[in-house]
């Protein structure tokens, strides 16, 4: 092989390495994030076991999805169903984490299962395009209050349920944050968040708010939360309502990443669907399975990939690259341990605001389309819970349907998951 022909592959391995490391600084806020939302007083689980699980997550299931889908996706788990997981299942409703792990572990067999069959697409296919937005609009929502929650802004109150909090020490930090986040956004910078959240820790620790690690690194964290999950627990009727709004929240997640990062970035087959979509979704599916194994929420591709193909990533060789950069991230622990929910705030808080801005493309024409988006709006924050407004959604729209004369309109299958819907909530109505 002649300095000619190696010149050209040298050029695309080095192009495809820039995109897979852009790719991880645009999402490498993750191994913090999650680990501290789901490490929240009272859930049981530890910040070192959820962030050796979260890395392992997202080294391993980023490295299939280069290997085995040859798609340049980043996957970790994924903002808002780790809210609910946290929020909505295990404080909200005390349910034991290694029962929610179960939980998240049988959705990933269903999604992994549905992957594989053309029932997948008909699920996909049969939702309106107005409850996909408003659910990931709600999401955001969700997001966001807990961000504001975090920053002492929002706080409880007996009589009007919440309140306006208290501007502390803290929340001026957190501002700062904010500020650094956005002013770095607004440059594409990849490491935007990043520094928004360590700017926050080391400013916290020079003014002697956070202690002195005893350790700079640490061995990974297998004791606490990896592989103990309780797979019999779930199987009780009372859990499916949430198992289905996992395994929904996961299949629009995963649909919308691939559909939406393959148009903009003309990421797409000869026939002009998204470039190996099934395998990319068999990937997501694998990935819920065993974040519920690996002792974290549900693994999901991550819509950051798109700065990454941007810098030119087209192949599964990008992947390969960003899953490589996770791996040192398993011994940071202690570390990471030090960044405070003030500091991670602004994150959840921006977030949100980025996954609220799909509400501009609901449809507010009529009201059997404007009230089902509304509802499921509203109910994913209010209720706390990605359940209820997804379920809601779909009761709302078809009877609404129903009434203006438009069933012929309705699928059949969105028939179907409504008629569903009113069995989950009318068995998640009984107390847990």
């Amino acid at each position: 092989m002649n300095s000619r022909s190696l010149s050209p592959k040298l050029k695309n391995i080095s192009r495809e390495a820039i995109a897979g490391i852009t790719t991880f600084f645009t999402m490498a806020y993750i191994v913090v994030v999650n680990p501290s939302i789901l490490s929240t007083p009272g859930t049981g689980m530890t910040f070192e076991g959820v962030l050796t699980a979260t890395v392992l997550l997202s080294f391993s299931m980023t490295l299939l999805m280069g290997l085995y889908a040859k798609l340049p996706f980043a996957v970790a788990p994924g903002m808002g169903i780790n809210v609910f997981f946290t929020y909505s299942l295990i404080l909200g409703r005390n349910i034991p984490f290694s029962t929610a792990l179960g939980m998240i572990f049988w959705a990933g067999v269903i999604f992994l299962i549905l992957s594989a069959t053309p029932f997948r697409e008909k699920i996909a296919q049969s939702i309106p395009k107005n409850l996909r937005i408003a659910s990931a609009s709600g999401i955001g929502i969700f997001l966001s209050f807990i961000g504001l929650k975090n920053m002492g802004l929002v706080a409880a109150d007996p009589v009007t349920f919440v309140k306006f909090g208290h501007i502390s020490k803290t929340t001026f930090l957190s501002f700062i944050g904010l500020g650094i986040n956005i002013y770095l956004l607004k440059r594409k910078n990849p490491l935007a968040f990043l520094a928004g959240i360590f700017g926050v820790t080391i400013a916290a620790f020079l003014l002697g708010w956070i202690p002195r690690p005893a350790q700079l690194f640490k061995a990974p964290d297998f004791s606490s939360v990896f592989f103990k999950l309780d797979i019999q627990a779930p199987l009780k009727l009372i859990f499916l309502p949430a198992i289905v709004s996992i395994l929904l929240t996961d299949l629009f997640d995963s649909i919308s990443t691939f559909i939406g990062v393959a148009e903009a970035c003309n990421l797409k087959s000869d026939s002009g669907e998204p470039k190996n979509l099934k395998q990319g979704l068999v990937v997501d599916a694998v990935a819920t399975l065993t974040a519920g194994l690996f002792g974290t929420s549900s693994g999901t591709a991550y819509i950051e990939s798109s700065a990454g193909i941007e810098m030119g990533g087209r192949t599964g060789l990008t992947s390969v690259f960003t899953a490589l950069c996770f791996l040192p991230c398993l011994f940071l622990s202690p570390l990471a341990a030090l960044v405070p929910s003030y500091a991670t705030a602004p994150v959840l808080l921006l977030v949100g605001g980025l996954m609220f801005r799909t509400v501009r493309q609901l449809s507010f024409e009529s009201l059997e389309e404007s009230i089902p988006s509304f509802l499921t709006i509203i109910l994913i924050p209010l209720t706390f819970s990605i359940t209820q407004g997804i379920l809601w959604g779909f009761i709302s729209h078809t009877v609404l349907f129903i009434l203006a004369g438009r069933f012929k309109e309705l699928d059949r299958m969105l028939i179907f998951l409504s008629l569903i819907s009113v069995g989950l909530i009318a068995i998640e109505s009984k107390q847990f």
